[in-house]
């Protein structure tokens, strides 16, 4: 075997890899339930950022769903050189929060916090620092996940210019999340009980 084919049998291979590694969505991501139940880690993360950021986790845990489905490497749509020829994609959102690249480094710099977007906890932090900041702001209390989509999917500035005025059907989106929101707070309410862990080993969990 040549040199040149056995380092391309190498490259596929650790594309295969990393293809692997990504981080699966949970199976029913309309039941928070059953994604804490599936991911325990995300019920730890949750409960803890409710706590540093005095934000429900039922609100971006909503946003989150709604804007990557819980896909740890969602880009958005690609964009073609010549109508076929790859050429990066329409924004640069991107992971589980679909954060843009600049505002992403804002909040890297705010919190000293060099994170990753394919990274769950990173993402719902920064989630949860961008709603705290809409609050500060704009006097959007944290709860209002209706108006707080609003100003996560239009930006502060846009949110400002009513910018989602010319978009009626983002209204009905915002409803939507925040709808979502409410069934989330409901759900873990009735199993708030049952995601408790117990015995030695819950600390591995």
């Amino acid at each position: 075997m040549s040199p040149s084919v056995r380092s391309l049998g190498v490259l596929l291979s650790g594309m295969v890899m990393l293809t692997g590694c990504a981080t699966p969505p949970p199976a029913h991501p309309g039941d928070i339930c059953s994604v804490f139940h599936e991911k325990r880690h995300w019920y730890h993360v949750a409960l803890r950022q409710e706590r540093k950021w005095g934000v429900p986790f039922s609100g971006p845990m909503s946003i989150m769903y709604q804007e990557s489905g819980f896909h740890s490497g969602l880009h958005t749509k690609r964009t073609y050189f010549l109508g076929f020829i790859p050429w990066g994609y329409v924004t640069t959102a991107y992971g589980y929060p679909q954060a843009k690249t600049n505002i992403w480094r804002e909040y890297e710099r705010a919190t000293d916090n060099d994170g990753s977007r394919e990274n769950f906890a990173d993402s719902l932090d920064f989630m949860n620092w961008y709603m705290v900041n809409t609050r500060r702001q704009d006097g959007v209390p944290v709860t209002n996940t209706f108006a707080q989509y609003l100003a996560y999917h239009e930006g502060w500035g846009g949110y400002r210019a009513r910018s989602y005025r010319r978009k009626p059907g983002l209204t009905a989106i915002s409803m939507r999340v925040a709808r979502r929101a409410e069934i989330y707070a409901a759900q873990f309410r009735g199993c708030a009980e049952s995601l408790k862990d117990k015995g030695f080993w819950s600390w591995l969990f």
